[in-house]
């Protein structure tokens, strides 16, 4: 007689249930925690869709502001120096204009001048030298009135007669005895000097006294 082998044992729920073990029956704390889970997990990827994909890591984000920062500083730089290149090309312009046409003023007021003189000239040719007095005036008019311009220019004569020697402003070209004029004063003027306004245009030439004479 055969002897009956024992059936194989069944293991998890389903060998309870063949054994006649009733079934746990999930409690309502357990359903409450899966679905706290799940809305966890939900919420978690709707967190991720909204914010897109994962950004660079912390110290790639800050090579990337560096780079940034480094085409922003390349960037001004050609800036700048385009407005320097830009400021020297334009001052080289202007200072050649102040060259070729600073003193244009000057010479439209000396134009003046200029026609008065040519008439002198004109009217003293007519009269064929008989006028003398005339032209002597006529020259004597056109001298006061390129006084007057070079006045409006700031342009001054050096009034030195009779003053004390300055090798700032004076050039000596002799000396002289003179009873009515001081040792080391000027006692005559040979060409006049001219400031334009605190500038020195040239010296006076002058004579200096050295007093009466002493033999006298």
């Amino acid at each position: 007689m055969s002897e009956s082998k024992d059936p194989k044992p069944t293991e998890g729920w389903e060998s309870l249930a063949e054994e006649g073990v009733a079934a746990l029956a999930p409690s309502p704390e357990l359903e409450a925690a899966l679905h706290e889970a799940e809305a966890a997990v939900d919420a978690r990827a709707a967190a991720r869709a909204v914010a897109g994909p994962p950004g660079p890591e912390p110290q790639e984000r800050r090579i990337v502001e560096l780079e940034q920062r480094q085409a922003q500083q390349e960037e001004r730089w050609i800036r700048l120096q385009a407005d320097f290149d830009n400021h020297r090309k334009r001052s080289l312009r202007e200072k050649q204009e102040a060259l070729s046409y600073g003193h244009e003023n000057v010479v439209k007021d000396l134009l003046v001048v200029v026609d008065n003189l040519d008439r002198a000239i004109e009217h003293a040719s007519a009269s064929s030298g008989a006028d003398f007095e005339g032209m002597l005036q006529g020259v004597e008019l056109v001298r006061r009135e390129l006084l007057a311009v070079l006045a409006r220019h700031g342009v001054s004569a050096i009034e030195v007669e009779g003053e004390a020697f300055d090798p700032n402003i004076h050039e000596a070209l002799a000396q002289l005895e003179d009873e009515e004029v001081p040792a080391g004063r000027v006692a005559r003027v040979l060409q006049k000097g001219y400031r334009l306004r605190d500038r020195l245009l040239r010296p006076a030439r002058v004579m200096v006294s050295k007093g009466p004479n002493s033999n006298e």
